[in-house]
């Protein structure tokens, strides 16, 4: 049996950003640029943050999206502001994170696996995958998934991969078909107003010099390699790893437009707190499982191991633990829902009437 491994836990408040996706009114020219009609009445995303959130600086340059949908597709817009634009993939499915990129991560029911990862970058090089569930659970990537009917374009402020040019910014827009989308959704189909989906962005953005007229990836003298790259995120991960599905973003479909000065409705339902709740329980399981080659079968061993604040609420509810050396279930009643939230070894979340 291969040993049992723990999972880093995110250093960071449970707070994940929220969006109301408004419907699409007519078309896009599919010219890459935000600033036509199509785009105009739907609302920016807060400005990107780094992938850690407070732990680090702000991001030197501003990232931002926003977001529509209609019967057909999921749109996404992207503005990415840069002095260096440069790109080197060309071919779909490569590792476009060797270049600086925008990142887009799709969990469609929200219960950390089977969810989607799509890269693109200056050059309008796409690459499309599929995650049956996270690396930190033993997850592989199948790259062989592809969105049918994509629809993607790039707009360039400046000139493409000219260091001597007067950059500014580039901007991205992606249709995704709810046709290929509603595969790992809840009930195989698209989402219906009120709905919501777990979604996060990503730009990987590389330090670089100019050598012989070239953008050329800035080399680290005391390792011999380039620099790490910085990840800049909608929603922080508190870690350097995009994932973790439980703390994307909520994107909300709507049908009407709210009003400016209205409040965004509070998401982080109920539900999800004991969601949230029994990961942190998953964490502590993982950990203790890594230290002594099995998973625990007492739950006050596990409550001991959570911060103090997160023991009395979890020793308040009606959790219930199964275990065998290998493997282990968690599950909890959420008041007043009729409903049971369960969890396993490999992170899967699921509701049980």
């Amino acid at each position: 049996m291969h040993k049992l491994s723990a999972v880093p836990e995110p250093n960071i408040t449970y707070q994940p950003k929220q969006y109301e996706c408004k419907r699409a009114e007519g078309q896009s020219d599919w010219s890459g640029r935000l600033d036509q009609p199509f785009w105009k009445k739907a609302n920016w995303t807060d400005e990107f943050v780094d992938i850690e959130g407070d732990l680090k600086p702000l991001p030197t340059k501003q990232t931002r999206v926003k977001m529509l949908w209609d019967d057909e597709y999921f749109y996404i817009g992207a503005e990415l502001e840069d002095n260096e634009i440069w790109a080197n993939q060309t071919e779909r499915d490569s590792v476009i994170f060797y270049d600086n990129d925008f990142e887009v991560f799709i969990d469609a029911d929200g219960d950390t696996h089977h969810y989607y990862e799509f890269e693109i970058n200056a050059l309008n090089t796409v690459w499309d995958l599929l995650l049956s569930k996270p690396y930190r659970d033993q997850g592989p990537a199948i790259n062989g998934w592809d969105i049918s009917g994509l629809r993607t374009a790039v707009y360039i402020d400046g000139e493409l991969n000219n260091p001597q040019a007067n950059n500014r910014k580039w901007s991205v827009e992606i249709a995704m078909p709810w046709s290929i989308l509603k595969e790992c959704s809840l009930h195989k189909r698209a989402p219906i107003a009120g709905e919501n989906w777990r979604v996060n962005f990503s730009r990987v953005q590389w330090q670089v010099d100019i050598v012989d007229n070239q953008y050329v990836k800035r080399i680290n003298p005391a390792t011999g390699n380039s620099f790490p790259e910085d990840n800049w995120v909608w929603s922080p991960m508190g870690i350097v790893n995009m994932h973790y599905p439980e703390l994307w973003g909520y994107v909300i479909f709507v049908d009407e437009q709210t009003t400016e000065d209205s409040q965004q409705p509070l998401y982080i339902t109920n539900i999800e707190q004991y969601k949230w709740l029994l990961r942190q329980l998953y964490y502590r399981q993982r950990q203790y499982a890594s230290e002594h080659d099995r998973y625990c079968d007492q739950l006050e061993i596990i409550y001991a191991m959570l911060p103090v604040d997160i023991q009395s609420i979890a020793r308040m509810e009606q959790l219930q633990l199964e275990t065998t050396s290998s493997m282990f279930q968690m599950s909890i009643i959420v008041p007043d829902q009729q409903v049971r939230l369960c969890i396993r070894q490999d992170g899967w979340v699921w509701e049980e009437a």
